[in-house]
Order: structure tokens, then sequence, then C-alpha cells
């Protein structure tokens, strides 16, 4: 199973806990990793998430996130193609960046694209070839399967 996990999700661990919901995602998120560390399931990586992470304001984090990249099986680069699906996905009402994401996990042939962005979560139908879940649902999920 592939699994590419976008820049808010990398950083939920780091918003502010006290909302339970945010918690709870950064409880899941933190699961996922360790079913990544533990080879269970595998990460996709990509330019975007280099590219946002380093515009991260705190060394430390910007760090942690970035040592990530080394578990992933396959880190996507800037390509044509990448930025064509992009435009497309875009014109469904998904914005540029989180677009660019979207295009990365279906190039890299994810299995499931886990995000924390509401913006992306209510308009996940409309992105037929990638199932789009948040941490939470992700655990339910793979739970079934």
């Amino acid at each position: 199973m592939k699994v590419y996990l976008d820049n808010c999700t990398f950083n939920r661990p780091y918003d502010d806990q006290v909302d339970n919901i945010i918690y709870l995602e950064s409880e899941a998120k933190l699961f996922i990793q360790e079913m990544i560390k533990q080879g269970e399931i595998e990460l996709i990586w990509s330019y975007m998430l280099t590219y946002e992470n380093s515009h991260n304001p705190d060394p430390d984090i910007r760090e942690k996130i970035e040592n990530w990249s080394e578990l992933a099986v396959a880190t996507i680069i800037e390509s044509s193609d990448i930025i064509s699906l992009g435009s497309h996905i875009v014109k469904l009402g998904i914005k540029s960046k989180d677009a660019l994401h979207i295009a990365c996990a279906i190039e890299g042939q994810a299995d499931i694209f886990v995000t924390t962005d509401k913006g992306i979560l209510k308009k996940r139908d409309r992105i037929a070839n990638l199932k789009i879940v948040n941490p939470l649902e992700y655990l339910l999920w793979e739970k079934k399967t």
C-alpha cells in the first residue's frame, strides 16, 4: 500500500493540540508514520512536499519533516505531466498547490492521499482516481482492508 501525506498532515502534530479533532488527527498521523517506519505501508514523497516544507519558519520542524523523505519509496519530481494534471485538478475547484500534491500522489501511484485540509476533503469526490481521507478516516479504512 502506497500513501501520500500532504504538508498539512505532516504538520498536524505541531499544531495546537487543544482542539480534540486536531489531537486525534495528530495521533492518527503518528500511527500512520509508525506504519511507514515498520514497512507496513510505503510513503510517496514529492518536490511539492520539499518546497512547502522549505517555507516552514521553524527549522526544527522543517528538519523533522524533511527527514521523512529518506523513508519514501519514491520521490516525484516536477514534470510537464504533473503540471498538466495539476492544471486539470485546479479546474475541479482545488487550489493550485493542493492540486500539485494530488497530481504527485497520482503520478506516484499512491493508493491513498492523507490530508487534514478541509478544502480538499470537501471536494475529494471530484478526484475520481485517488482515495482522499483524513488521518482518522485512513485508520478506519485501513482496518477494513
